[in-house]
């Protein structure tokens, strides 16, 4: 029986399942098996298993679309490991990802774990930005996996593992898709699990891979964040509110020049260039890019404005009385 059980939904990427493989054939730790979930796919990828099922131990299975929480309940069913590790199709997994989990969960007891996710350098500049964006201690990515996390660690599902006694006593998730992540880790800390970061143990995990996409699964975050509401109290604090501030805030700073066209006026907008102004700077040092840190503002203002409008959005319909989990939505 192998140790660990990676469980993978795949919804028409086979280009994304075979970069996967390619990764995890070079681990320098071998002991766990695979679990590929078609999620009701047309474009299917059993031609991509077919060329690594020698290299890998693998299970393919191709099931009816539901969403990928419940894809990866199938995976779990059917794991063998004593951990279940989740990947998202679109991560690219260090060589050393297993030995450095492996060495961690040898010396401590945990129920639970993830780690932070990077940019790769074949990457594109607008996803180094994005990745920038996502991870930077100046916005709220930084509490996204990062080292200095608010709270207690969530785990997210490009990036995450748990115990089999973790599965067998919360079931898995319990929403297919909308913060189905964000669910299923509350809940295991409202079970009394342990979670923790494993900080080495990072994933490359691919960004969006234009601005218009990147607003509309940031709008997806903010949307998320609302739907979690609706299975746990008390899940919208002012960590999240902060977007729709900084959101508010600028259309206000830009509306201000319109009645006082002085000094006071332009106070807001002086204000918000720089922090913009220190958000390039940090890029800079970090992406050693001036292409990069030039996009990192202007993706650091989708991020905030899209998970505003996620909110706002979500927020209204919940009011309403419109609930988004009783069918699969293509969210973003």
């Amino acid at each position: 029986m192998p140790k660990y059980s990676v469980i993978v939904p795949v919804y028409n990427r086979p280009s994304e399942v075979k970069e996967l493989l390619s990764t995890l054939v070079n681990q320098t730790f071998r002991d766990f098996e695979v679990i590929i979930v078609e999620d009701g796919s047309t474009l299917k990828s059993d031609s991509v298993i077919a060329e690594y099922q020698s290299k890998l131990s693998i299970a393919y299975f191709i099931k009816e679309n539901e969403g990928q929480g419940f894809a990866r309940n199938y995976g779990f069913a059917r794991a063998k490991g004593d951990y279940f590790i989740v990947f998202d199709s679109d991560c690219l997994i260090p060589s050393d990802y297993f030995q450095v989990v492996d060495r961690y969960l040898s010396s401590h007891t945990v129920d639970a774990f993830g780690g932070p996710d990077a940019a790769h350098p074949s990457f594109t500049v607008v996803q180094k930005a994005i990745n920038q964006t996502m991870t930077s201690f100046f916005t709220t990515g930084g509490i996204r996996g990062g080292a200095s996390h608010i709270g207690k660690y969530h785990p997210r599902s490009f990036n995450m593992g748990f115990s089999r006694e973790v599965y067998e006593k919360t079931k898995g998730y319990i929403i297919p898709f909308m913060g189905e992540d964000m669910e299923f880790s509350t809940r295991l800390l409202k079970e009394g699990f342990q979670s923790v970061l494993i900080p080495e143990a990072y994933v490359f995990h691919k960004r969006r891979t234009s601005p218009t996409k990147f607003f509309k699964q940031l709008m997806y975050f903010g949307r998320a964040r609302i739907n979690l509401s609706r299975f746990h109290a008390g899940q919208v604090g002012l960590v999240h509110l902060f977007p729709l501030a900084f959101t508010l805030g600028l259309l206000v700073s830009f509306c201000l020049p319109v009645f006082f066209f002085d000094s006071l006026g332009f106070t807001g907008l002086i204000g918000y260039l720089f922090y913009l102004s220190i958000v390039f700077s940090e890029s800079l040092m970090v992406n050693k890019s001036l292409t990069v840190a030039a996009l990192t503002p202007v993706m650091t203002l989708l991020q905030m404005t899209g998970y505003a409008t996620g909110l706002v959005y979500e927020g209204i319909r919940k009011l309403m009385g419109i609930d988004p989990n009783t069918r699969y939505i293509d969210l973003y």
